[in-house]
This record gives C-alpha cells, structure tokens and sequence, in this order.
C-alpha cells in the first residue's frame, strides 16, 4: 500500500489481477511397487477427482509397449510428455507432465548424479512448454536424489534446474517447478531454489506452493500415516513440491491455495507412498 509519502512495498502492481486460475498437481506415484495393481484405479480415480489442468508425476512405468502416463492421459482426456530415467527389471522407471492443453515442445536432461555402473543412480528433468488459453506455460517435472545424505549432489542438482529454467522458460507466465525434491524444506537445496541461500542463477528464485498458500503447518508428504510408508521406519517429512517463480505483472503465477491430496486409503490401500501436492494459481 501507498503511504503517505506515495511510496509502495516492492513489488506492488497497478494493474488488475488476472482472476482465473489453474490447478497444478504433483505426485510421485511410486512405479511397480506394492500393490500396484490394485493401486492404480486409486491413482485414476484421484486424478479424476481433482480434475488438475497440470499433472507432474514422479516413478512412472514404461514397459516399451504399455506406458503409465499414456494409459492415464487417455482415461483423463489429457494430452502428455514422458521421460524415461532408467531400467527396472526390464521396465522403465521414469516421469510425466500430463495437461489439458497441448504440449508444443518437451526435453528430459539428465541431471548431475552420483556415478554408477549401470546407471541406476541418475537422475532426470523434464521440461514441457504448454499451450495455455491465456498464454504458454513452462512446466519443469524433476526428482533429485533419494539418499538422506545426498544433500550436495542435489544442490547442485536444483543448481542444473535454475540454469535450465534461466536458458528455456518463454514468460510471461511464470515457470513452475514440480517434483520430489526428497528434501526438508529446510534443507540448502530448497532454500537455493526460494533464495534464502544463494541462488545459483541471479534474479531467480521460487516460491514454495504450500508456504505462498498461507501454510505454517509441516504438510508431510512422506508421511507414517500411510500404510506403505510407515514401514520404512523413516520420519515423516514434506519432499513433494511445486516451486512457482514471482507473479507476472497481472499476478499470474500467484499462489492462492494448496493442499495435499492421496491421503485416503480403500480397502486398506493408499494410492502411492508419498502423498501428493495440488496448487491453485491466478493464471
């Protein structure tokens, strides 16, 4: 607000919010694992629910002849981009952008990842520029290393993203950031990516979709309440996010709600072992 000098707080827009919106949603659907077959109406049926225009999905399977993202994208009337990251047991473990818009063009890149022999340690971002009724949309889908102590390969792993953002996002809209991060909100690679570390590409930095929404609860995404996780014997922690960079002049991009979605088991089964994270925004 004005004071009585005229001045506004930084970052103050003069022209009218930008009132429609839309709902971005990330999950990692945990691949093959568990009881995936009955697991997978439950995913289905959750994105129908929810009814999300963007979908970034984390651990999705690619057989070569039957693929994950398509069987969903087909039952949802959605169109899809997916990058597989590598081979389980003959299968593709891998990762989707789902939209209800045409997808205009896509790249996966491998990101910095420990070494391996044969691989299993990479990791991969996906971009994919969206046709958008009110402008194009750059979607980034990424899953960082899962180790607890990795924390600095995935430093410099969000580091790789920023730079790609910087080199491919088209504006005005602002770019989104989705995935499992596999990192506390507290932990340097998250701080890197919403500036309270450095930042690893001048000028750019992110806000967390859960915080911007106004929460101050921990919004657990591994969380032991889920029946597939619990065993695991790890703490609960928030790892799923959506990252959206600051508002367009017209507000697009403003964060105004997000919640957790998966969090209902039936028959005794939850749909994944993360829960998933929905964000509504001006657009």
């Amino acid at each position: 607000m004005a004071n009585e000098e005229g001045f506004v707080s930084p970052g103050s827009r003069d022209v009218a919010f930008v009132e429609t919106r839309m709902r971005v949603l990330t999950w990692n659907i945990w691949w093959r694992f568990g009881p995936y077959v009955d697991r997978e109406p439950l995913i289905l049926q959750q994105l129908q629910d929810l009814n999300a225009d963007v979908i970034c999905l984390q651990e999705v399977w690619d057989t070569g002849t039957d693929n994950q993202a398509a069987r969903l994208a087909d039952d949802l009337g959605l169109h899809f981009s997916y990058e597989a990251v590598l081979p389980i047991d003959g299968v593709n473990w891998g990762m989707a952008i789902l939209s209800k818009w045409p997808v205009l063009d896509q790249q996966g890149l491998v990101l910095p990842s420990m070494p391996s022999d044969d691989g299993s340690r990479d990791c991969k971002v996906m971009r994919a520029r969206l046709d958008g009724p009110n402008g194009v949309v750059d979607v980034y889908n990424t899953h960082l290393s899962w180790r607890p102590e990795e924390s600095a390969i995935r430093q410099e792993q969000v580091g790789f993203i920023a730079n790609l953002v910087k080199s491919t996002w088209q504006g005005p809209v602002p770019p989104i950031v989705c995935g499992d991060f596999n990192a506390i909100p507290t932990a340097d690679e998250i701080r890197i990516l919403t500036g309270e570390a450095a930042v690893p590409v001048d000028g750019l930095y992110f806000f967390d979709a859960w915080r911007a929404a106004g929460h101050t609860d921990a919004g657990f995404t591994w969380d032991n309440a889920n029946s597939l996780t619990n065993k695991a014997l790890q703490p609960n922690r928030r790892l799923d996010y959506i990252f959206v960079g600051e508002p367009a002049e017209n507000a697009a991009g403003h964060v105004l709600t997000a919640e957790r979605v998966g969090l209902q088991p039936s028959n005794g089964i939850f749909p994944s072992d993360h829960f998933g994270v929905l964000a509504e925004l001006r657009y």
